[in-house]
Parts: structure tokens; sequence; C-alpha cells
């Protein structure tokens, strides 16, 4: 096999295991908080159009701390079972929730075949667990036989939620998260209609005779054979581990089967799996042919929501996400405006991730929790009917991108309102595409839960997709002048047409629509690397096209391109080679915009107290946080000249940790400060909130009189080794200097290099590689680093660290070196013998205080001690007991010690000078350690 195809084979394989676990819908939630019991049992349904068969489903009871409760039915994604979504269950039964998960058929330990949530299997089987709870003690009941009851799941899950409340009346409230509407439209979309489309933000058009999404299908049915006819060892071993067993369960109800049966699944049933003959035949038809027949397309219209969304009418939140090559916006907004119609109240959030881009967040689970708590329990404040959308920021320093989420009072289009959709001009000319003999070599611009693997960020993603020259047209905005915020489905109008004496296909012409984000440099992002496939059957022809639903803001001075390629590696093309020509029957694209409020995502917090809570505090942080960016840059002309002042300085953490305690000390200019304390101390934090790295909690910092945070430009004049330095060992030092100073922006005659390498004492070793440096090269390279453009405060955490004594003294000098140009240098440090060599001035912090500042030789006299050398030792210890409350004088050779108490040293040397004796030196008797301990104790 050729080395190029078998690396794309294994990263296919890789793919295909990365989604099939995102399938799963396993959510990594905290296990602390309220005592939840939970038991297994087998419970056995009847199912077939004739209730003549038995199927055995596995299934575990979460119960919390008070019942009778409202229960919640927890299903789980394609390809999972019930050992997925045991966290969910915990963290709902938390929230005081009766909770039943099961194995879906054909999954985990459970029997029977996959028939795709059909209405005499998946669904019969809910409805069976719905009576299976109206006969439990521990669930609420709103009359008998009639429990209250919601339903959630994500994904394969999600569809059983719909189904189930759209064929059974006792569900009281459902959520949904990333699923469908109309399977048949997901997995063979066709986005082009001659039709006017709906006035919701993201409809797709809903045509016929689309275009198989022949990847992702397949992982699907790979989800759905490769666990055929076998437990799963790793579903068991997770329920084994997370799953405490009630041993005072109630006895099982007559339609179970003994708790902890272990259901036997049998052999595989030949090529097809787990799945039934029904489900085989048309996956087989579409795999092979890359089409759908009437009776396929009937089949999977039938096992969808779409079937039931005009019977729902039990409020419904719809969680879609916006990084989701498999069930994309359009779906959850069919979903919208199908429940709407019905008479259904409809909440719909839009959160940034989905089967290409990760879960939902702690924030929207809780919100999702809520929902529950409103109409399953009457508590809370009313969810309302909303929209929430998010945007991605840029992406930050760790690599994840910054969110903000958007909200509107409703869903646009629901009601007698329409969306707002902008025109932005498009420039290009009708561009003859062709697809080329087998639809290869194709365009790229998605691999299923590829997302997932790269960190689920849509600015990441969408920059690996690929057209192939020939086989795309393009059209182009103007540069933008103002952000412009996409927020659903753009639409544009095409006219496709064939190209003289070229046949049209006898499939139609099959093409992919992308509309790509093109930056100021020409970088282009497929934003979540969607596609809009159409399908057109005859030529001429004028086609309404809904791009893809996407949330994406487009900044100045970027500009808005439109593809429309001819081939797609991830959907099933046409073997047969031909050409067409493609251009603007409207030169304009309609862009929808949905205003809203906005605000940062609040940190993820499990509050107890409910959303209602942690939203209100969000606010008031905002609040705050706008106020104080409103006064960061201001100036105190009085402080101008001061390198250093803080004031009140304060950091605290969650959970109580309060690190910096109402720090106030000041640096004057020229001074070399040493920041002394015990591991824990505060230090680093100190120094980190000096950078604008973390932001403080209380207090303030002012550097020459400015007011310190992140991004603040008066941190131009600070040199910092705070984080620690990486360089690139085959580089020399001064090339890696260089490389620093570039990715400042600064011009290089700012830089000083010269005096920096010469004040760190690099010498000739400068131009050596970094990989030949010794550790102590390596830290003068990154005090070098630090020097670069002469800053005027010097910032050093732990700069001797991993020195030998040599290296050390020579760190010293280059500190000392450094504070003679008259800048100022702090440095914390753990050594206190080299503090009080190279530093003037002390900080000594224990417990986040400060308890000690001060010249160092004041800090080392604390308690008076001190010491006389002179040429009358034993006059010297006459007078200085004769000075009052002067005691323990001794003499030791030529010195004379006294214990001063409180008089000062200055005194006591005039006494003896007034006495005839010759004072050749005087100071302190103890040295820097001895006060340091006795100041901080033994650092605990």
């Amino acid at each position: 096999m050729p080395k190029t195809r078998f690396r794309w084979l294994a990263f296919a394989l890789v793919a295909a295991i990365v989604v099939a676990g995102a399938l799963i819908w396993v959510r990594p939630w905290s296990s602390s908080g309220p005592v939840v019991s939970a038991e297994d049992r087998t419970i056995v349904v009847k199912d077939g159009p004739n209730r003549d068969q038995d199927t055995q489903l596995d299934t575990t009871l979460f119960l919390p701390e008070r019942t009778p409760a409202p229960a919640v039915l927890l299903a789980h994604g394609f390809g999972g079972s019930k050992a997925s979504v045991v966290s969910d269950a915990r963290e709902l039964a938390g929230r005081g929730f009766v909770v039943l998960t099961w194995s879906a058929r054909g999954f985990g330990r459970s029997s029977g075949q996959i028939g795709l949530n059909a209405r005499d299997y998946e669904v019969e089987d809910a409805k069976q667990l719905v009576t299976w709870l109206a006969n439990r003690p521990e669930v609420q009941l709103d009359a008998p036989g009639d429990p209250r009851v919601g339903v959630t799941g994500g994904s394969y899950g999600g569809a059983i939620s719909l189904l189930l409340a759209g064929n059974d009346p006792r569900v009281d409230a459902l959520a949904p998260v990333i699923t469908y509407n109309d399977l048949s439209q997901a997995l063979i979309p066709n986005f082009a209609t001659t039709d006017a489309l709906p006035g919701t933000p993201s409809a797709g058009a809903g045509s016929p005779d689309g275009v198989f999404k022949r990847s992702w299908a397949g992982i699907l049915f790979a989800a759905g054979m490769g666990g055929a006819g076998f437990a799963d060892p790793s579903a068991d071993a997770a329920e084994a581990g997370t799953i405490q067993r009630d041993q005072n369960a109630p006895a099982p109800n007559p339609i179970d089967a003994a708790p902890q049966s272990s259901p036997s699944r049998g052999a595989p049933p030949g090529p097809c799996g787990r799945f039934t003959p029904e489900i085989c035949a048309a996956y087989t038809e579409m795999a092979t042919t890359g089409r759908a027949s009437q009776q396929t397309v009937d089949l999977l219209k039938s096992l969808s929501p779409a079937a039931v969304t005009s019977r729902i009418t039990k409020p419904t939140m719809l969680v879609q996400g916006e990084v989701d090559t498999l069930f994309p916006l359009d779906q959850a907004d069919a979903n919208a405006r199908q429940i709407t119609q019905a008479g259904g109240k409809v909440k719909v959030v839009w959160y940034s991730g989905g089967h290409d881009g990760g879960k939902p967040g702690p924030a929207l689970r809780t919100e999702m929790a809520d929902w529950f708590d409103f109409y399953l329990r009457g508590q809370g404040k009313d969810p309302g009917t909303g929209f929430e959308y998010a945007v991605q920021g840029a992406l930050r320093a760790q690599g994840a991108p910054s969110i903000r989420t958007v909200t509107a009072p409703t869903y646009p289009g629901l009601g007698a309102d329409q969306t707002s959709r902008q025109a932005v001009p498009l420039r290009g000319q009708p561009q003859v595409v062709i697809n080329p003999p087998g639809g290869n070599p194709s365009s790229v611009s998605s691999m299923p839960g590829l997302g997932a693997v790269i960190g689920g960020s849509s600015r990441t993603a969408g920059r690996l997709a690929i057209d192939l020259p020939g086989q795309v047209a393009r059209f182009t905005s103007d540069t933008m002048t103002n952000q412009l915020l996409i927020s659903g489905s753009s639409t544009i109008r095409l006219h496709v047409d064939a190209v003289p004496g070229v046949p049209t296909p006898p499939d139609g012409v099959v093409l992919f629509a992308k509309l790509y984000d093109v930056g100021s440099d020409g970088t282009r992002t497929l934003p979540s690397s969607l596609v809009s496939p159409i399908r057109v059957s005859s030529l001429p022809a004028d086609v309404t096209v809904a791009l893809p639903g996407i949330v994406r803001p487009i900044e100045s001075q970027h500009r808005i391109e439109v593809a429309i390629a001819s081939t797609d590696q991830a959907y099933a093309l046409p073997s047969q080679p031909a050409a067409f020509t493609v251009g603007l029957a409207d030169p304009s694209l309609q862009v929808p915009v949905v205003p809203g409020a906005r605000s940062a995502n609040p940190v993820p917090m499990f509050a107890v107290v409910g959303i209602g809570v942690v939203i209100g505090l969000c606010v008031i942080a905002a609040v705050v946080l706008a106020l104080r960016r409103r006064r960061a840059d201001d100036l105190d002309p009085e402080l101008a000249g001061v390198p250093l002042v803080i004031e009140d300085l304060s950091k605290s953490y969650p959970g109580g940790l309060r690190a910096v305690d109402s720090l106030s000390f000041r640096v004057e200019q020229g001074q070399v400060l040493g920041l002394l304390g015990p591991n824990g101390a505060g230090k680093t934090t100190t120094l980190r909130m000096l950078m604008g790295l973390i932001r403080p909690t209380d207090g303030t910092i002012r550097v020459f009189g400015h007011r310190v945070y992140s991004g603040a430009p008066v941190l131009s004049r600070i040199g910092s080794f705070v984080e620690g330095s990486g360089f690139l060992p085959h580089l020399s030092g001064e090339a890696n200097l260089r490389l620093y100073w570039a990715a400042t922006g600064r011009p290089d005659e700012q830089a000083h290099f010269a005096e920096a390498i010469e004040i760190a004492g690099l010498g000739a070793a400068i131009r050596r590689r970094v990989r030949t440096y010794s550790q102590g090269m390596r830290q003068r390279l990154a005090i070098a680093q630090a020097m670069l453009g002469l800053p005027d405060l010097l910032v050093l955490d732990e700069p001797t660290n991993g020195l030998d004594p040599p290296q050390i003294h020579q760190m010293r000098e280059v500190l000392k070196r450094y504070a003679a140009t008259g800048r100022t240098v702090l440095v914390s440090s753990h050594l206190l013998a080299e503090v009080e060599q190279a530093c003037t001035h002390v900080v000594v912090m224990h417990r986040g205080k400060l308890v000690a500042a001060g010249e160092v030789a004041d800090i080392a006299a604390v308690g008076g001690e001190a010491t006389f050398r002179v040429d009358q030792p034993a006059e010297a210890a006459t007078v200085l007991n004769g000075l009052p409350g002067v005691t323990d004088v001794e003499i030791e050779g030529t010195q004379v010690h006294a214990n001063l108490d409180g008089t000062p040293r200055a005194d006591a040397l005039t006494a003896l000078v007034q006495a005839g004796v010759s004072v050749e030196q005087a100071g302190p008797r103890r040295r820097l350690e001895d006060a340091f301990l006795e100041l901080v104790g033994d650092g605990k």
C-alpha cells in the first residue's frame, strides 16, 4: 500500500475512533455534592408492532436524598451505553431529581436490535420506562400511572427525548442536545431551493434529493457494528467504578427481571451487526449508490422527530452546537419552528461545541437543570423563551478561544417577527467549475470529529479546508469597515448553467457552498468546517442557497468569500466527469444579524443555589470589572518618578485561599529590593500581578504613577524574568535575543543588545548555540533578555535557581551592575545570604502579608543587638552599661556586643566617641537570616 494512502487511512481511523467516543457523550462532571444512591436493574419491555417480543434493558436508577421527587429520563448518545452518562445522572440526582438511565437496545448490555429510535422499538421502550417510573414510590406523580417526568440526552439521546415527548403525553418537559429534526435531511442534505426560506436565523432549505453525508454515516454505522454481540468491557468497568449498589432497594416491579442480570446478546447477526434489517438495507443502498430511494427517505423520516413535533406542546429547551458537521444548526431551527407551531414553549441555545467541538460546559448544564427545576418542581425563575448564542473570539495564550454569550429575548421568526438580514455586496464573474472523473481528487472541508481532536475551535479547524484548483468558483466582498457578526445561515442566489457542448450529468449538478472569513493577511478560515451541499436537477437554474449556519464575527479589514466547490471528500460524489458555470443571480449576500445583550461567559461554577444567583454574581462582577477598566490607565502625577508603589494588594482564589493579603510597599529609584518569604508566602503571585499576568482581587499597583493592568502600556517599562524562559537550543544566544525582541514589534535601535549582553557578562558566549550553555549561562541569557530595552524596572523571580556558588556570585554582580545604571531591580529569592549581599532594601512576606520592610541593615538589626569594634573594649563596655535600657554587654576581643533594646545605635556611638573610645566599626550583630527566622518562624 502506498505510504501516502496508508497515512490517510490511519488518520481516518483515528478520527473515526475519536468521533465514536464523542458520540458517547461522556461528561466528566464532579461527583462531589449531595449523597446519591444508585441501583442497577434489568427491565424487560415488550416491543414490536404486536408487542410480542421481549427486550431486556440494562438500567440504573439514581435516587436523591429526598423523595418522592420528579424524575428525569437520561438517554445516551449513539455508540454509548448507560455508563456514558453516569456523571450527568449523578449531577441531576444531586439537584434533587430521580434519574433513570438505560442502555438503548443493541448497546451496552441491553438486548435487541438497533432500530434508530423506531416507534415500535426504542420509543416504545422509553414509554414503558415512564410506566416503570410511575410504579416507583420515590417518583412524584401527577396522577395514577402518570409520573412527573422530564427527558434529556445528547445526539441519539436527544432524538429519543423529542420522539418520546411526541408519543407520550406524560412527558412534562424536555431538553434535547445536539440532535436532529429530520434524519433524511441530516444525512442527505440539500440546501438549494426555489422557494422562500423561513424567517428564522438558521433555516435550511430542506429540499429533497440531497447529497449523501458518506463519512459521518459510515462512522455511525461502525458505531453500531463495533460492539455487536459483545458487552462493552470499558462500559462495564466504568459502571463498576462509579455505581454504588443500593442494598436496600425495593423489590422489583412485575415487569423487572432480576437486578444485576446480564442479557445475552448472542453472536453478531451477519454484516449488519445489531441493526434491524430495514436500517441495514437503507444504509447499504446509500453507501453503495450514493443515493437514497423514496423508500429509504420515508424510513428515515419516520424515525425522525419531525414525524412527531406537531404533537409536542411541552416546554422544550433546544441546545445545539455551533461546531457540528453532523447535525448543524438548521436541525434545531426546524425543531424550534415546528414545536412552536404546535403550541409548545421553546427556548433555543447555541453553544460553542457540538459533535466536532465538545460537550456543554458546566454553566450550560446548570441552565438545563434549572429548566427542569422550574417545569418539574416549580422552583426558580421562569427561564422564558429567549435565544442564546456563543461567539468565539481570538485564541488565548493557552490555545482555547475566548467566548462571549449573546442573549436575545426570543428566537427570531417563531412569531410574526423575522430575522434581520444585512446585504453584503459580492464581486465575481461567472466561472467554470469541473467535477473530475470519480469525484477524485476532492476538496477537503472537514473530517468527522477532527474539531474534537484539535480542541473544538472553529478558528483552528476551519483553516484546514482545501479547495482544489478548477473545482471552485469564488465570490468576494469588499473589505469590512466594521465588525459584522453573522448569527445563523446566510443566503445567496446562484445561477448554475451547463457549459456548451458538455452534457449535464444524469444525477444532476452537485455543489458545495462555503462561506470563508478572509483575514487582512489573506488567511482563509472556514467557520466550524461547515459546508452546504446542494443538488440541482436540471440546468439552467436560479436557486437560493442557504449557506451553513454559523456564528462568526467578521472583523474590520476582513473580507467574506463565498466559494462554490464541485467536490468534498466527506460526501458521496457523482462519478461522471462534468463541467458547468456558476455565477451570481443576485450580487449580494444576505447575512443574518441577531442583536442582543452581550456578556463574557462566567467562570464555570457548580452553584447549588441555581443559575439565577450565578448570573447575578456575573453581572455584578462584569460591572465592577468595567468600572475598574475605566480607571485602569489613570496616572498619579505625584508618583510619576517612583518605580513601584503597591497599596492594599490582595489576591484570593476559590475555596478561601488568600495568596496575598493587604500588601503595601514602595520601591524607590536606584534600589535593589529583595522580596523574601517562605514557600507559599505570596511572592510569585505578587510578581505575576505586577506583570499584569493575573488580576488582583483588591488593591492597586502603580508603576511610575500608572496603574497596572493586563496589557497596560506602562508594562513596556518593566523587564521581567517571572515565568521562566524558553530558548531555541539550535540558535545562538544572540539570535534568541533578537528573535524575542522582534516578537515585541519594537525597533531594533531600542533594544540595546550590546549593553544588555555586557551587563549580563555573556561575552563571546553570546555567539554560541544555547544547547552548549551551562545552567548559569542560560540564567544570565534570561536576565539579558529581561534587560533588553534597558527597562526602568527589572523584575526577577528566583534568578539564582539551579546555580552553583560561583554562578550565584556572578549573578549578584550582574544585578549590581544593572542597578549602577540608575535603574531599579526587584528580585524574589529564597537565598537570604545573597539578598543580604546584593540588595539595598528588603520586603519580607509571610502568609500573604507584609511582616517587615526597610533597608537590609535595619531589618537585620531588629531586636537591637549591635556590635562595636573599638580600641578600648573595657571602657566601651562601661559606657554602654551606663546607657538607659542597654543590657547583655559582652566583650569578645576587640568587639563589644550589646542589646540596645530600643536605644538608637547612633546614640550609643555618640556616647562612645564622647568617652574617648575610638570606634572602627559599628553594625547589627545578627545576620539577615536571623531576623528572617524571627519574623516568620518556621515558615508554617
